[in-house]
């Protein structure tokens, strides 16, 4: 019977989502030290931003399931919608409380000028565009196709 930590360790599908969302998140953090000639701490873990490391994550596991357990799996449909739901969410949900932070931070600038109010800044960059989902994506996809390969 193998060991707990030993089922981890040799979980090829964990560690293929786990290398597509890292590497995402990787892809992130040079594009910002490129963009902006400076490093950031927020880019190690903040949400937002291309590439999506949630769609790369996703697009993994669902190509990871579909080669273990093959397409007529219903672990594999499951990881679609799992992935659809995800992805959905990344580029309208979490996109859309952006927008509105956007707003609020512009309201609580207003306020703090006129000394009315002083509170903290809500995160404005919490979801994707449908580009930074779709080479997320990618992202997950080729790094899971080198994995495997």
């Amino acid at each position: 019977m193998e060991s707990f930590w030993g089922g981890i360790y040799e979980n090829r599908t964990l560690w293929a989502v786990v290398l597509s969302a890292l590497a995402a998140q990787g892809l992130k953090i040079i594009r910002g030290i490129i963009k902006e000639r400076k490093f950031n701490f927020y880019w190690l873990l903040g949400t937002g931003g291309m590439p999506s490391a949630h769609s790369a994550a996703v697009v993994a596991l669902v190509i990871c399931v579909g080669k273990e357990m093959g397409s007529s799996s219903p672990f594999f449909a499951l990881s679609i919608i799992f992935a659809l739901i995800t992805m959905f969410d990344a580029q309208t949900w979490r996109r859309s409380i952006g927008f509105q932070a956007k707003i609020l931070n512009k309201i609580m600038k207003d306020f703090q000028e006129r000394k009315r109010v002083e509170e903290d800044r809500l995160r404005e960059l919490v979801g994707h565009t449908p580009i930074e989902v779709f080479v997320g994506g990618l992202v997950g996809g080729v790094v899971t196709f080198l994995f495997y390969w």
